[in-house]
């Protein structure tokens, strides 16, 4: 009986040292989750509090329309003010029952490429800068 109960206390012992049946320790150099340039974009536009959409705003996947369409629009070589003009490739933010203030717009402008093409931004606020409007 002796040997069994230091055989039983010599495991405890063992299993404590090694950590088994314990959680693991988080490593600290672990890469966070990727968030998805869509969950940032909305975020950010959470956080700009757009008045325009004080009463009636965009739906997210309406709003989630924009952003690759503007940053397809810079790649083609396209202004901010190409992009904001209406008439010029229907990409203003705008909906059938809400709409967008032209500074908001270009709020949003700038946080779409700094979450869905960041190579663009620093193009997009300096082409902003030249008109005056960021």
């Amino acid at each position: 009986m002796r040997t069994k109960r230091a055989l039983t206390a010599t495991a405890v012992i063992l299993l404590a040292l090694t950590g088994c049946g314990t959680e693991p320790e988080p490593d600290a150099k672990a890469e966070p989750l990727a968030v998805s340039p869509d969950k940032k974009f909305l975020a950010a536009v959470g956080d700009a509090g757009i008045a325009s959409w004080a009463t009636t705003g965009p739906t997210d996947a309406e709003l989630l329309d924009y952003p690759q369409r503007w940053c397809d629009a810079f790649a083609e070589g396209h202004s901010a003010d190409h992009i904001l003009t209406a008439d010029q490739g229907l990409l203003y933010p705008l909906g059938d029952d809400w709409g967008t203030k032209r500074a908001e717009a270009v709020q949003l402008l700038v946080l779409a490429t700094k979450t869905h093409c960041p190579d663009q931004t620093d193009q997009v606020t300096a082409d902003l800068r030249a008109t005056g409007e960021y």
